[in-house]
């Protein structure tokens, strides 16, 4: 049998995202999320075109769901790429 490290060993290995007390939206107190700030939206992307999940991202639920409606109308007016 080969010498495998067991399972805990392997999670002690992964790297984890630094936790937050509130999402970047929550925290500077944005109420509406703007689709004409690609800036801010595509720091939220991935280099696909793909949105960050909200463990990812660090966004509440709420702004998690703003941000994917302003994404959504940044593609339709095409300012952000559509998934490749």
């Amino acid at each position: 049998m080969q010498n495998r490290p067991n399972r805990s060993n392997r999670r002690k290995n992964r790297v984890t995202l630094r936790e937050q007390s509130a999402c970047r939206f929550c925290r500077s107190k944005t109420k509406y999320i703007d689709y004409k700030d690609i800036d801010t939206l595509s720091k939220l992307l991935t280099n696909r075109g793909k949105i960050f999940s909200r463990k990812r991202s660090g966004n509440c639920a709420g702004c998690q769901r703003k941000l994917q409606n302003a994404v959504k109308r940044a593609r339709y007016m095409a300012l952000l790429p559509y998934q490749a």
